[in-house]
């Protein structure tokens, strides 16, 4: 689609794409370019920068003169990282759309990422909060293909989403019902990263989220960048360094602790509610007792290398 064309399909639904920016010139304008090549055309770009001191603003501006009027609006962000900025935007009442996709400043979306999430999305009664995620396909510096994202096979539920962040959020899709639950916990809650935040409000609160195994972007690698990796050797010692140290453990309290914040106005349902309190009593305990508590818990991640990775945590009192 032409730059100076707006060609919104009126029966189709609005997406509105938040976009979170900061100092993201280097690549910014290959992925406003690939959101503009969507076959989903409705759609509008929210961008939140959150103190940008490159082009990031000044290229925003020109794509903004370009595009047609409506197309593309620039807020300022909170300055208190990725997640409060994501969560912001997602909480700003001016954005009004039918879905909603969160959106990173460098990566490149493939032209039916849009429409692969809505088609899903649509599927779904408008009543129940849902969410849609995706695989992805991993490019380096220069955007050459260097392999793709683990393929997760267990489905989508709380007990995952307590310990596992299922779907990156630059893949992510909701409807207005798991928008609300964003809305209803504020954009302040101290959540881990905001992607793991809604994975944890739908599923405890009777949504309903879809992992799509097709890679729907081109998931940028920086250098250092294990952990949006996600795979490999190099990223799975990582990954027990951190658990070792504690890290994961820590960011466990941090979700625990935020989820306690919101446990009243959020619809979670008892099960949930269970499950939570039943996973604070397993963190207290270490060796076989919590290896056997965990056993029975319902709590689990997608892979074999991450299970045994959660029965070693257990065993060191780390979960």
């Amino acid at each position: 689609m032409a730059s100076g064309e707006l060609a919104v399909q009126t029966a189709s639904p609005r997406v509105a794409i938040l976009l979170c920016t900061y100092n993201g010139a280097g690549f910014l304008g290959e992925q406003l370019d690939s959101i503009e090549d969507q076959t989903h055309s409705n759609w509008e770009v929210w961008a939140s920068d959150d103190g940008s001191t490159d082009d990031t603003l000044a290229q925003l501006a020109d794509r903004r003169a370009q595009w047609p009027e409506g197309r593309l609006h620039v807020v300022a962000g909170p300055q208190r990282g990725f997640a409060a900025n994501f969560l912001s935007l997602a909480c700003r009442s001016e954005i009004e759309a039918d879905y909603f996709a969160f959106c990173d400043q460098d990566d490149v979306w493939e032209a039916d990422k849009l429409k692969r999430a809505v088609d899903w999305i649509k599927s779904v009664p408008t009543d129940v909060p849902a969410l849609y995620c995706a695989r992805t396909r991993l490019v380096d510096v220069e955007g050459r293909e260097i392999g793709l994202s683990p393929l997760f096979s267990r489905e989508p539920g709380f007990g995952n989403a307590l310990v596992q962040s299922l779907g990156g959020g630059n893949t992510m899709l909701l409807n207005n019902a798991a928008r609300d639950l964003l809305c209803l916990a504020g954009p302040g809650v101290q959540a881990v990263a905001h992607d793991w935040w809604a994975y944890i409000l739908v599923s405890g609160c009777r949504g309903r989220v879809h992992y799509d195994p097709y890679p729907v972007i081109r998931y940028r690698q920086h250098g250092g960048n294990l952990i949006g990796r996600n795979s490999g050797l190099r990223a799975n010692l990582a990954r027990a360094s951190m658990l070792i140290k504690g890290r994961f453990r820590g960011w466990n309290e941090r979700n625990l602790d935020a989820l306690e914040c919101v446990r009243m106005p959020l619809p979670f349902t008892n099960e949930a509610k269970m499950l939570v309190e039943d996973f604070r009593n397993l963190r207290k305990c270490s060796g076989l007792s919590a290896v056997r508590g965990l056993r029975g818990s319902g709590i689990y991640r997608q892979t074999r290398v991450g299970n045994l990775g959660l029965v070693f945590a257990a065993l060191l009192g780390r979960l």
